[in-house]
């Protein structure tokens, strides 16, 4: 067993790591989706009606909520989506001009 995890550290020596690029501090930020819009609005209710839950299990509260939802409580969130996503490419397509 220690050979194999020496003979594995071996390997990724001669590979040499891949490092990303530092991404550009001043790179316009992405949209969101609605679902984000929905659950920046909701964390703190769900949080509030269920105290005792994790990170995790508020994720899963706020996926089950989202997926009760009809079409019509999601409109808001789906149009400030859309704006966003206006927004950002908006922002990105100027970016792109001054690069």
């Amino acid at each position: 067993m220690v050979r194999v995890l020496q003979r594995r550290a071996a390997e990724k020596q001669e590979k040499g790591t891949k490092t990303r690029g530092k991404k550009d501090p001043k790179a316009p930020k992405r949209a969101l989706s609605a679902y984000m819009f929905f659950s920046q609005d909701w964390r703190e209710r769900i949080k509030a009606e269920n105290p005792d839950a994790g990170f995790g299990e508020i994720g899963k509260l706020l996926g089950a909520k989202w997926k009760e939802l009809d079409d019509e409580e999601k409109k808001p969130y789906i149009d400030q989506a859309a704006a966003d996503k206006a927004r950002a490419e908006q922002e990105k397509s100027e970016y792109d001009v001054r690069a």
